[in-house]
This record gives C-alpha cells, structure tokens and sequence, in this order.
C-alpha cells in the first residue's frame, strides 16, 4: 500500500522487480494507467480501513494475493485488515492500532512494565491553565496520531505550555481532539530499524542521532550507523525495544523504535510498526552483493521477501557506516531554486544529494511542517567522518525561498 504522498514508492518497486515477483501497488489516488495495469495498480479508500480491506478482499478474487505489505503508519493497519481478510501472514489489528495511537502505545506499554516518560491524556479544547496546574516542567506536548514530529513541541513553563496547546490545537484542527502530555526525557536519542519475525525482534541497525534533541521542536537531521553507544548500552536498548514490541503484541515485519538513553538507562519515546520513513532507507544495505547487483540488499527487499516468506539472503549489515541528513527545512517560504547541488555531490564519500522540494512548493518550518526538503547521503569508514561528509555536503546547499 503506497499513498501518493510517500517517498517510498521507487523504493519497494525496485525491490519487486529484483526479487522477480509480481506487485500490486494500491494506492487513495486512481491512476490514468490503472485500466490497463492488469492487477499492478488498485485504488482502495485507505483513510476507510475496513472499506479497503473489503475491496481489497474483493480485488483478490480475481487478482490473488500473497502477501500484504503497508508502508506507513496508517497503512500499516489496513494492511492487518486486508491481511486478516485473506488468512495473509501479518499482524493483529489491534497491534497496529496501538502502534499507531500515541496513548494507547503509552498505556499497553506502561502496562508491560517497559520504561517511558510519564504521561497525561487532555483534550486540546480545555483550559491549558487549569491543565498546567497538573503539569510537571518541562513536558512535551504530542497529537496522538501524527507522524515526522509535527506537532512535538517541548514546553518549560505554564505561558510556554498555553502557547504550545493553542498552537497544536491549530495544527490538528478537530474539534474536541486529545493531546498527549508527556514528561521530557534528557539524554541521547537514538533510532532502532528491526524486522519482527514470528514474534522474535532482528535488529536490522541502531543508529545515532548526533544532533541534541532537546526542543522546543524536535526536528530530526542526521543519523549514522553503526552506533557509537556502548555495546552493553546497545543490548539494553535493544531490550527495551524487544519489550515494546511484545507489550503492543507485533508479530511480523518491520518496526521502527526512538529511544533515549540517560543516567537511567533507555527510555522507549515512539514504537511504529513500519519501516524508517521518508528516503533514509537507501542508507541500508545488507550482505555482500545482494542477487548479483554488487550493491547488497535493500531494506524493502528484506520487508517483501519476509511478507512473502521467501528466503533473506542476510540480515547483517554492511560493513561500512552509513548516514543520511533529512535536509533541515531552512524557513518558511516557497522554494525558488536549490543551489550548490554538484558542489554538495562532490565532497568525498558523499553517495547522493536527492532534493524532494519542487520549485514552487512552499515549506512550512516545524511544529506545523513535517516534510524535509531533501535528503544526503554517505558512506565512509567511520561514523565520525560520514557525519563530517554530510554537515559538509549540507553547507554547501543554498535554499532560495520567495
């Protein structure tokens, strides 16, 4: 299921197409070439769950299904849908649903005993001075279910925590909407990319997020693999994210965890039953070659032939550390041109400059934002020099916006 406002679309076909199976893109959107695509393309309501799942059950009498794959958040539950509806391998559909709702997630997990922040659940409509008064400083406030940080905003004071309510309650704009409270989590951020197969949590890579975290807005940059953190750290936050996926009951495919560690140990802040979003998958590869490409196996490789339970040739990364840079989103504005680009290209182990913005487009900065500009990537010896490769590469980037 690929909606027409993702990036990943390329990707997971190029994966099909390497593996040499047959693939059905479905998508909200009908395409001028869906008459014509004989089974390769299928509009299904997404934002209806059951309703796709149904005519997804439908589209199966004639075009037969192996396997169900979503690549985002809210996909991800109608694929447990059309999955459950086809007796497909795939997860329950209150797994999903969990992974999706912020609150839910925080409660199931609370419940397990797996460490994350204090929490409150409020409605956005209420009076933020009388919600403060409960409040401990400093605090996050979250929608339940958006994604890319928009909306994350830290809050350190009663005017800061007014100011953000007001501002979320813009950004969600549904009347009588609840919001997440949360206590702010000090220390180090780090990313954890895994493939749950048959209740068992892999660890595909754990990445650092070099760049502090620490608000008012939580706009990510750069990750870099293989992570720098201790190896008994490691362990433990591999844990932590093991008990996450247990406690929200995952059962297959990929997830995608954030977590901080501190004095403490690591804290589990988001779980989502997808893989990492935007572009940053083309940072993974893993194995030796792949099937004969010379350039190993992609991520959306290892997630289609999972589904479909066909061999996977590895599950080890890549021996060289990778990273890539969400180009940071440089001001509101609608972009004019991107300059630099061949310069950006040029710096040593710099793999690719991909700039997602069209001229035209209009950026709009974080809470409210939640689409980077473009993406860079690097690969190199060390993680400390592919992280010098791409702030290089990101100085050599001007965005003019009008």
């Amino acid at each position: 299921m690929l909606p027409t406002t993702t990036y990943r679309t390329t990707a997971f076909v190029e994966a099909a197409r390497q593996i040499g199976v047959e693939l059905t893109v479905a998508s909200e959107e009908p395409s001028a070439l869906q008459a014509t695509s004989l089974g390769g393309l299928v509009t299904l309501p997404l934002q209806d769950p059951q309703r796709a799942a149904t005519e997804a059950f439908l589209f199966a009498k004639k075009y037969p299904v192996a396997a169900v794959v979503g690549v985002d958040d809210d996909t991800a539950i109608v694929a447990a849908l059309i999955a459950q509806r086809l007796g497909l391998k795939g997860n329950p559909v209150h797994a999903m649903q969990a992974a999706r709702d912020k609150h839910q997630q925080r409660e199931l997990l609370a419940q397990a005993g797996v460490p994350i922040p204090r929490f409150m659940l409020r409605r956005l409509d209420e009076d933020p001075a009388a919600i403060a008064r409960s409040v401990t400083f400093p605090c996050v406030v979250k929608p339940l279910r958006l994604s890319a940080s928009r909306g994350v905003m830290r809050a350190d004071n009663v005017q800061g925590f007014s100011n953000a309510q007001k501002r979320l309650d813009a950004i969600v704009c549904e009347p009588e909407a609840s919001f997440l409270i949360e206590e702010f989590i000090p220390g180090y951020e780090v990313a954890l990319e895994g493939l749950v197969v048959n209740r068992r949590l892999h660890v595909l890579a754990i990445f650092d997020k070099p760049d502090p975290l620490d608000g008012p807005f939580f706009e990510e940059t750069i990750y870099v693999t293989p992570s720098t953190v201790p190896a008994g750290l490691q362990s433990s936050i591999t844990d932590c994210a093991d008990r996450a996926v247990r406690a929200l009951g995952i059962t297959e495919g990929p997830v995608h965890a954030e977590l901080r560690y501190n004095e403490n140990g690591p804290w589990l802040i988001e779980l989502a039953a997808r893989p990492i979003g935007g572009r940053c998958s083309a940072v993974l590869r893993f194995g030796a070659g792949g099937l004969g490409s010379g350039a190993g196996v992609t991520l959306e490789e290892i997630i289609l032939r999972h589904a479909l339970g066909m061999p996977i040739p590895s599950l080890q990364r890549e021996r060289q550390a990778a990273g890539v840079m969400m180009i940071p989103i440089p001001g509101a504005g609608t972009l004019k041109d991107v300059r630099g680009i061949a310069e950006a290209k040029a710096v040593p182990l710099i793999e690719d400059v991909q700039i997602t913005a069209h001229p035209g487009e209009r950026l709009i900065p974080f809470p409210e934002g939640s689409r980077y500009p473009g993406f860079i990537f690097a690969r190199g010896e060390t993680p400390a020099v592919v992280e010098a490769a791409l702030r290089d590469a990101h100085r050599r980037l001007e965005f003019v916006l009008v």
